[in-house]
């Protein structure tokens, strides 16, 4: 392909790129290091009540929001450096958590930051093995069974896949909150009633639930695709020379769906990592929280109707970042395979 050719077919793709990623992306970084606010100023009131003889008065000071010849209020924007990274991360509690009486790591995750990315962080690393295990076990069952019932199956397993995220979770969280169908149930197996949302450990597991249940069908999909490439010949060697279905497993179809299995795990971590339809579906905002809604909750207007942009921006380059540093692994594996096979 001629470069002209192959630069007319990627210069739109990389111009919407540009627009619509990497400028808000440069803007949100810029803002991140700097601290929006209105100006204020002190002004003098006076009072007064009605009297019959004479009037009671009363002077004090307000400070009230500078306006423009518009009337609009006036906002100022100076460059804070990594202040805005400081208010978010808080170091100096961090330190006081650790000192002799501190309360350790108890007090760290009492501060939203840390909070937000405890539970980030085992969301997205708990159910990766579990997405990828359960879509890997589905594509195996499917592959093994008739050609006649594979297409229900298959339609069968995309089914939560197809779902809108948060009606997923919804769904999910309407069987067990109050006298759900799941805690009538449990209740009446067990004797006790029981409150699964009052508990933050119980919210966690249903959210985990709800993604393995959700992304699978994914996972499945690209690994049922990957076992039609697999070498029939490879196999049939493998039987003749007495290899177990085990043996098959390990030895010849994981290392030909490997290169997918990197694939969904960059797509999972990703997207995992991004959590916020779990939170908001499951209304697990007083004992569960993501980064991605922490970074919401920083842009929620304030009773005087301001937003912390600045701290919201923060929280969304340290995800970016985490997600980076997540990735780096699969990213260096994918390039040295690429490499060796040039």
């Amino acid at each position: 392909m001629r470069s002209r050719t192959f630069y007319a077919f990627v210069a739109p793709s990389m111009a919407l790129m540009i627009l619509f990623i990497a400028l808000p992306l440069i803007s949100v970084a810029v803002q991140s290091f700097q601290l929006t606010q209105q100006v204020f100023e002190q002004v003098k009131t006076e009072t007064c009540t009605p009297g019959f003889l004479t009037q009671s008065c009363v002077e004090e000071v307000k400070n009230l929001p500078k306006l423009d010849v518009n009337g609009r209020p006036i906002v100022e924007t100076k460059f804070v450096g990594f202040d805005v990274y400081k208010t978010v991360l808080q170091p100096d509690a961090v330190m006081r958590a650790f000192s002799e009486g501190g309360g350790g790591w108890a007090a760290v995750l009492n501060i939203d930051f840390y909070k937000a990315l405890r539970f980030t962080l085992t969301f997205t690393l708990i159910t990766l093995p579990l997405v990828i295990g359960t879509g890997l076990a589905l594509a195996l069952a499917v592959n093994n069974t008739l050609r006649s019932v594979r297409g229900p199956l298959i339609f069968i397993s995309l089914l939560p896949f197809i779902i809108t995220p948060v009606i997923g979770a919804l769904a999910i969280r309407w069987l067990f909150v109050g006298d759900g169908i799941m805690t009538a149930a449990i209740a009446k197996l067990s004797g006790e009633h029981v409150a699964v949302f009052a508990h933050g450990w119980m919210i966690e597991l249903l959210m985990m639930f709800y993604r393995v249940w959700h992304v699978a069908p994914f996972a499945f999909v690209i690994f049922y695709a990957g076992l039609q490439t697999v070498d029939r010949d490879t196999l049939e060697s493998a039987v003749v020379d007495g290899a177990s279905r085990f043996e098959r497993l390990r030895y010849v179809i994981v290392p030909h769906l490997m290169p997918l299995i990197v694939f969904v795990s960059l797509i999972h971590l990703m997207d995992a990592y991004r959590a916020f339809d779990e939170v908001i579906g499951f209304s697990s905002q007083a004992h569960r929280i993501s980064l991605q809604w922490l970074t919401y909750n920083y842009l929620i207007p304030d009773n005087s109707g301001n937003r912390s942009i600045s701290r919201a921006s923060a929280s969304s380059m340290l995800t970016m970042l985490g997600i980076v540093i997540l990735l780096l692994p699969l990213l260096r594996r994918t390039w040295r395979e690429h490499r060796s096979k040039r």
